[in-house]
């Protein structure tokens, strides 16, 4: 049984590595091959010099994901079949006869912050190299040094105390462990939502109130009409780092907030900020938030379930170098996190789905909010341009990769939607 799940693990990691590899290929491939000939309804988006601009762009990237999925699948096999990972936690974190609660927790975080500093050297490599090659790089190396030390310092501050609970129930609370478990994280996500705003994002980004005081008016307008209530409009200082743009909302109740991008208010006119509004808006109106949140934590409680299933089969993690009889539950758990991500890449596929009609129905919101498709349409071509969006992905490519709709398909959806509505006849 233990080379069984050895083998299928391995099996795992390369046809996850091998597809990821195959979506870039015929990515780069399409995009290769539309350069010099692309569709006509490219040039409604973007002139020829951006659409070029956009085409290096994306095959740099292209050339950077290749890298990057084998460097991670290098990593991740490392740590999972060299066996430095079971010498490391028998020699330095066994607990012996007794559990130790903290010494499992320590354990995995000491994983976790090997992971994160493997990860440095690509993410150091797409902020520096790649996103200011194409003028997006706004961070300094100073602050890029910040982000990193506190991200990390925050994740163990957050993670070690919510994986001692953890740890804590499988010991006390027997085999419904998992059942608690979940509602622990469950918790923990909801305060989260409220927290993260308020005290965690001011450690990286600098929240203010938005100083166009017409324009703020307008769009709280546009929310009153749309039956969103929010405490405030803020404008978060994105570019310090980043000449990308992007709005959201955080928070809920009380809590619920509209932060907008500085890029994006430079980048937009009035019109098509109240049509990015009204998309997110769109989002709490049409439910898609709590849906997606029910999704997650029905996949974490399966998840815990599984979790608390190997927890019970000792082969699972002596297949993998470990001994049972001197190990706690931290091996199960960090073998099964490990192997969670590899599993989950199959299903992509189908939350892509899901967010991808999600976005349609909240575009769809949005011109209706507005009474016109236009200013919907103006935004989505000026924030693709701005951002050199990939005008002509492979569609397994998208279908895999791509939370939301080519922005081809966007306006497509949009002008359907409007030809319809004109063509309806009129009521009786």
């Amino acid at each position: 049984m233990q080379t069984i799940i050895f083998l299928g693990a391995a099996a795992l990691l390369a046809a996850r590595a091998c597809w990821q590899t195959v979506l870039a290929v015929l990515n780069r491939t399409r995009v290769l091959s539309l350069r010099h000939h692309p569709p006509e309804s490219v040039f409604r988006v973007m002139d020829r010099e951006t659409y070029d601009k956009s085409v290096d762009y994306t095959l740099a990237k292209n050339r950077f994901e290749l890298w990057s999925i084998w460097y991670g699948t290098v990593i991740l096999a490392v740590l999972l079949f060299s066996g430095i990972v079971p010498w490391f936690y028998h020699n330095l974190f066994e607990s012996g006869s007794e559990l130790h609660i903290l010494n499992e927790s320590l354990f995995l975080a000491a994983v976790y912050v090997v992971f994160f500093l493997a990860g440095l050297p690509l993410d150091f490599y797409s902020s520096f190299r790649l996103e200011e090659r194409f003028g997006f790089n706004k961070s300094t190396m100073g602050l890029w040094i910040s982000d990193q030390f506190k991200s990390l310092v925050i994740a163990l501050v957050i993670t070690v105390p919510l994986l001692s609970l953890i740890i804590w129930l499988i010991i006390m609370a027997g085999s419904l462990w998992w059942v608690w478990a979940f509602a622990l994280v469950s918790l923990f996500q909801l305060v989260m939502m409220v927290l993260y705003p308020m005290l965690i994002l001011p450690l990286f980004n600098r929240l203010t109130p938005l100083p166009d005081e017409e324009l703020r008016q307008r769009l709280m307008n546009l929310a009153d009409r749309a039956g969103f209530k929010a405490r405030t409009i803020q404008v978060m200082d994105g570019s310090k780092r980043s000449g990308h743009s992007n709005a959201f909302f955080t928070g809920f109740g009380r809590f619920r907030r509209i932060v907008f991008f500085d890029t994006l208010i430079e980048q937009l006119e009035p019109r098509e900020l109240e049509a990015v509004l009204a998309h997110e808006i769109g989002h709490y109106k049409k439910g898609h938030v709590p849906r997606m949140l029910a999704i997650s934590a029905a996949m974490f409680l399966a998840g815990f379930a599984l979790a608390a299933w190997l927890l019970e089969t000792p082969a699972f993690i002596q297949a993998f170098g470990f001994q049972p009889e001197h190990a706690g539950p931290g091996p199960a758990l960090l073998l099964f996190a490990l192997l969670a991500g590899v599993v989950a890449f199959w299903l992509s596929p189908l939350m892509g789905a899901l967010s991808r009609k999600h976005e349609y129905q909240a575009d769809s919101f949005a011109a209706k909010q507005l009474g016109d498709v236009q200013p919907m349409i103006r935004a989505l071509t000026r924030l693709g341009t701005e951002n050199l969006a990939n005008l002509t992905p492979h569609p397994l490519y998208s279908g895999f990769y791509y939370s939301h709709p080519t922005l081809m398909e966007r306006i497509g959806a949009l002008e359907q939607a409007a030809e319809g509505k004109e063509k309806a006849p009129p009521p009786a």
